[in-house]
């Protein structure tokens, strides 16, 4: 159990790996948690790679709190590294999906203290509704009904109000993670994010970065082969060398 720098109780777990330098933490998507089997499979992999910290975000599974959906999350992921970096890793990187993508880059942007950073499926920026998936995540928010629905379905406990203030979108903060490389991957069957999201990430990204675009790949951890993951975990790897 970590703790953020605001209080709030963050569900985690530690898996060892055989490289004991390379620490990679896991962030998932909206609605995910760590103890998803989908979640486990993809940390599997990467502990081939580094040790890996999965942890749920603040309103989701055991963690403590509610989600605000991409704002506060980034204390999350703090905690995560924090963690990471206390039990020994000197190097870490940060493997989100979807809205975990979106977090890991804003995180890397503005808290910095991380050597990679991987953003698998992500939003560039706010608001999208172009996606019937999209409008139904939108009506989840918004709605108390929908509120009240992922509660119960998911375990999803979601914040009230609007942001105030709007955070700084992903594509944006992308431009100040440089000099830490970031890797985009995204599916051109993404049915939450079409690829323009992935381009405008990279494109307000700064060198070293790289675009993957994965033919028939869909949307975030549900849709990650272990041949994807492992391609990841070396390109972490081939950072860290």
């Amino acid at each position: 159990m970590l703790r953020t720098e605001d209080g709030v109780r963050i569900d985690a777990a530690h898996t060892p790996s055989a490289r004991t330098d390379v620490g990679i933490v896991v962030a998932h998507g909206f609605t995910g948690s760590w103890r998803e089997r989908t979640a486990r499979r993809i940390v599997h992999v990467l502990s081939g790679y580094g040790g890996v910290v999965a942890f749920d975000f603040r309103g989701h599974g055991r963690s403590g709190g509610e989600t605000t959906v991409g704002d506060l999350e980034i204390l999350d992921v703090e905690a995560a590294v924090g963690h990471a970096r206390v039990i020994g890793y000197s190097k870490v990187a940060v493997v989100g999906f979807s809205m975990g993508a979106a977090v890991a880059v804003r995180h890397a942007g503005l808290r910095g203290g991380v050597d990679a950073v991987v953003a698998v499926s992500g939003p560039a920026r706010w608001y999208y509704r172009g996606t019937k998936p999209m409008r139904q995540v939108h009506w989840a928010i918004e709605r108390p009904v929908g509120r009240w629905a992922a509660r119960v379905a998911k375990r999803t406990r979601i914040a009230r109000g609007e942001w105030d203030p709007v955070p700084m979108p992903p594509h944006e903060a992308a431009g100040l993670i440089a000099p830490v490389p970031l890797l985009i991957v995204h599916g051109d069957a993404d049915a939450f994010f079409p690829l323009d999201h992935a381009r405008q990430l990279y494109d307000g990204a700064k060198e070293p970065k790289e675009l993957w675009i994965e033919p028939g790949f869909g949307h975030a951890e549900s849709a990650a082969t272990p041949e994807l993951v492992r391609r990841i975990g070396k390109w972490i790897s081939s950072n860290f060398s």
